[in-house]
């Protein structure tokens, strides 16, 4: 009998089951735990074979006969924000964000709810008690943040930190870039697309930070819930061939390192 090393990754596959985002097909996974030492090392290379962590699992699609399913990164150096982009960023000129260690408190929770509550109340996602939120917020191996979005009170300017919480971003700080696990926002706010916001605003964070990338998982063509995701360019879309650059109008370049 073959003993594996701790550090050496097992990988799995699950059963079919419904496509959440394709009607009428059926998605299966193939995933590993993110564990031990090497946890974020391990996290760092599955991300650039298109792979996205939940918790201490990274997993990527494996279905039979079906390629929807298309990494993306955004260049953050070389985007800059259209004449649309620019319009989300001026209506939220009043949000400061603020970049926290990785742990759930009740106000999270709370906006959390009412996100699912309003735009996913049918998914997989629906019951997440406040224990199930902290377990997707604090079980992780590797260098986690939230980020807090609030809107900017009058003390803003000397403490730092805003008022009324109205988005976060749980997001992996990789050695090549931000990795996007999981964002919600306070559905009331309709007129700000905070959801936009928040990857310009990560796209910026990249770029201070020195990261070349923002990752932001599957981007599905022909699905409403992932097709916004072709709008952040210039990008890389991870191909059987390698990373190849998407530039304004859609046209593919070679394949990148």
């Amino acid at each position: 009998m073959t003993q594996h090393s701790r550090d050496t990754p097992q990988f799995y596959l699950t059963a079919p089951s419904p496509c959440p985002y394709l009607p009428g097909r059926h998605e299966r996974k193939v995933f590993t735990h993110l564990v031990g030492d090497k946890a974020g090392d391990l996290n760092d290379l599955l991300t650039h074979g298109g792979f996205r962590r939940s918790q201490s699992i990274a997993y990527r699609p494996a279905c039979d006969n079906c390629r929807a399913c298309v990494s993306v990164r955004v260049i953050a150096n070389e985007f800059r924000p259209s004449r649309n982009f620019r319009k989300v960023l001026a209506r939220n000129s009043d949000i400061v964000g603020e970049l926290r260690a990785a742990a759930p408190t009740s106000e999270q929770y709370s906006v959390f709810r009412a996100y699912l509550d309003e735009r996913h109340r049918h998914g997989g996602m629906a019951d997440m008690t406040v224990l199930d939120y902290a377990m997707m917020v604090e079980d992780t191996h590797v260098q986690t943040r939230l980020i807090e979005y609030r809107t900017r009170g009058p003390d803003s300017g000397i403490t730092g930190r805003g008022e009324r919480l109205i988005a976060v971003a749980l997001t992996d700080i990789l050695s090549d870039g931000l990795s996007m696990v999981y964002s919600f926002f306070e559905p009331t706010e309709h007129d700000r697309s905070l959801g936009t916001y928040m990857i310009l605003d990560h796209i910026s964070r990249a770029r201070r930070m020195g990261l070349p990338y923002v990752y932001l998982g599957y981007w599905i063509e022909g699905s409403k819930k992932m097709d916004y995701k072709g709008r952040f360019l210039p990008q890389q879309r991870l191909a059987p061939s390698g990373w190849l650059r998407i530039d304004a109008g859609g046209g593919a370049a070679e394949p990148q390192d």
